[in-house]
């Protein structure tokens, strides 16, 4: 399975809609939560150039946040990510 990261608070509406779109496509996903974390927010910050959750990585790949991955969802661009990350594992 190819490496799905989410940057999230738990009080993200957004990040919610996220957990749901991946979950209805059977994408597992690991999740970071920042709210409560300055340095982890940080990270987040530097790898993104984004001040908002959630942020989404497909294989090292930043997609964005909810718009962008709903977006890349409605193009197709989701699978084709996760197969050209499972290529590099």
């Amino acid at each position: 399975m190819a490496d799905v990261l989410v940057y999230s608070t738990s009080s993200c509406p957004f990040c919610l809609m996220a957990f749901r779109l991946l979950d209805s496509k059977g994408i597992g996903y690991d999740v970071v939560d920042v709210g409560q974390d300055p340095a982890l927010w940080a990270e987040m910050e530097s790898k993104s150039g984004r001040q908002t959750v959630p942020q989404i990585f497909i294989g090292g790949r930043h997609v964005g946040g909810f718009d962008d991955l709903s977006r890349a969802d409605s193009r197709g661009e989701i699978d084709a990510l996760l197969k050209a990350a499972e290529k590099l594992n």
